[in-house]
């Protein structure tokens, strides 16, 4: 992305250009780090892969104060080289405010990181307020559609229980967006329901339906599954054509032809409709699916990318 956008890296020479060593113990973390979960494991796993093969990148620092340094990208080799017990870091120092600094430390993780949604959400929220950024400024700067912005910024919206758990991966960031709508004693009350019980985002907007006295979701496609096959009329009909009938007398069963649905589609749009419909229940099992649809001569061509959940 273009960094010039939030007057980053215009005209800024390293004030050493080459790497220098400086000790661990006046280096401090980057005060808007937007990651607040470390996995120690990993840390753990990188400090052992830089005890065997040493430090591949250094880490970059800004002075700011004399003999004390902030770390700007890198945090997470810092952190393994004090697991190690290094006293000194292999860095490069650059001369940076605390603006340029501060928008860099959150770019550079976002491009880097694999952030949580609400530690994205965060992140996006302070380079707009930093650079006084529009949405559509910070979407255009990064590279991602306003919309997308959009919703990771309603995430901070939630009470701070609800962000926790999804910065756990406690809940996904699905749950959390159906949650949006509720009190904060109602957000309360779902989060416990759906940590203990484990329920899927689609239980979940079930549960907060009947809490709104809204149609429930489930219920309402499922109603528009029978009457888009005419099962409902069916199964009526020959429910009273059976109560219009005298008893007869028990006869062996005989073999039957099964038919299909008696009901016969021609509008192709029907079909993608059932298709949308079903890619519905896999995003509700986490997967984010993308449909483009093209018009033929001989009907409609869909091309379906299911891509995998990562929280």
């Amino acid at each position: 992305m273009a960094f010039s956008l939030f007057n980053i890296g215009k005209s800024k020479e390293p004030v050493k250009n080459q790497v220098v060593e400086v000790p661990l113990a006046q280096i401090v973390p980057n005060r808007y780090q937007p990651r607040q979960v470390f996995d120690q494991t990993a840390i753990q796993e990188l400090a052992q892969t830089i005890d065997e093969h040493g430090l591949l990148q250094p880490i970059i620092l800004r002075e700011y104060e004399t003999g004390k340094y902030e770390i700007i990208a890198g945090e997470r080799r810092f952190r393994a080289m004090s697991l190690l017990n290094w006293t000194k870091a292999p860095a490069i120092v650059e001369k940076m405010n605390d603006q340029e600094t501060a928008s860099l430390a959150l770019i550079e993780n976002l491009q880097r990181s694999q952030l949580s949604p609400v530690e994205e959400a965060q992140a996006y929220q302070q380079l707009m307020e930093l650079n006084k950024l529009t949405q559509s400024a910070l979407a255009k700067g990064m590279g991602k559609s306003q919309s997308f912005v959009a919703n990771k910024l309603r995430l901070l919206q939630l009470i701070t229980p609800v962000q926790n758990a999804i910065m756990d991966h406690k809940i996904s960031e699905r749950h959390g967006r159906a949650m949006l709508s509720l009190s904060e004693d109602q957000q309360r009350d779902i989060l416990m329901k759906i940590v203990n019980n484990d329920w899927t985002v689609r239980q979940t907007e079930d549960e907060i339906a009947r809490m709104q006295g809204k149609p429930v979701p489930s219920e309402v496609e499922a109603q528009k599954q029978r009457e888009l096959f005419g099962l409902d009329e069916e199964l009526t009909v020959k429910k009273d054509d059976a109560q219009d009938q005298p008893a007869k007398k028990k006869k062996a069963p005989k073999k039957t032809k099964k038919v299909a649905s008696r009901v016969k589609v021609s509008d192709p749009r029907i079909a993608v409709n059932t298709i949308k419909k079903s890619l519905k229940l896999v995003n509700d099992n986490g997967f984010e699916t993308k449909v483009k649809e093209t018009k033929t001569a001989n009907g409609v061509e869909l091309t379906i990318t299911i891509v995998a959940p990562t929280d």
